[in-house]
């Protein structure tokens, strides 16, 4: 009797495979936009389960809430909030960033919080602006347009150096997936025994069987790579 693979076992994330919420610091996004004025860098801290570290922030209104932290940033510096000086932290709207600035944390609608390049050490440039919207260069090298009213924080996010730490040991590397909800390991198919994987078993690591998969095919063999054939017929059949 064969066993479940491990995508399969996985599911959904249950069990050994849920990220630890209890440890998390909860959503971090940028203010709503009544939230005006300036800002106090009130503590930084790691933040498991992000690749980023967190600012807590002081609003001059009284608001405290939670920003990824930008680098260069420091316990006690000021941030500019919905309009001010472009400052490292500041969080403004596209049509108040010059273009040539670094900018992370971006909105794709206005007032959603913030959605793209919030990963450690990434940073997005505007390279250029119409009256109706702003061209962003991504860190993939895509453009893309925004709204001159989506929001962004001016610099970019702290924690770049993070994978120049080598991890030493293999104990601590699991550790560190885990806030993650991730699998540390990954065993290759075709090291498996039959029991264990379609692509396990054989005289030598091979597949031994086509590695391309039908869409229908039942959990335990949707393995590999799904069929081009199959994805152009579905194309088909939605068209």
């Amino acid at each position: 009797m064969g066993k479940r693979i491990g995508a399969r076992r996985r599911g959904a994330g249950t069990g050994a495979y849920t990220s630890p919420s209890h440890r998390h610091h909860g959503a971090v996004y940028l203010p709503p936009p009544s939230t005006e004025g300036v800002a106090t860098v009130v503590r930084l801290a790691q933040a498991p389960g992000r690749s980023a570290p967190i600012a807590e922030m002081h609003a001059a209104s009284g608001e405290n809430f939670r920003l990824i932290a930008m680098a260069g940033l420091a316990t006690g510096d000021s941030v500019s909030l919905q309009h001010g000086a472009v400052q490292r932290g500041s969080v403004l709207p596209l049509s108040l960033i010059p273009d040539g600035t670094l900018v992370s944390n971006l909105e794709v609608n206005p007032f959603d919080g913030g959605r793209l390049v919030r990963a450690a050490g990434t940073s997005a440039l505007i390279v250029g602006r119409t009256p109706k919207e702003v061209t962003v260069e991504l860190p993939s090298g895509v453009f893309k347009t925004f709204l001159p009213t989506c929001r962004a924080q001016v610099g970019s996010v702290a924690g770049g150096g993070r994978l120049e730490r080598p991890i030493i040991k293999a104990g601590k590397k699991v550790l560190a997936y885990r806030s993650l909800g991730k699998a540390a390991f990954k065993v290759r198919g075709v090291a498996m025994n039959p029991v264990n994987h379609p692509f396990g078993g054989g005289a030598h690591q091979h597949v031994g069987r086509p590695s391309t998969v039908k869409s229908g095919a039942w959990p335990g063999a949707k393995v590999g790579r799904f069929s081009k054939s199959q994805r152009r017929k579905r194309g088909k059949r939605g068209g």
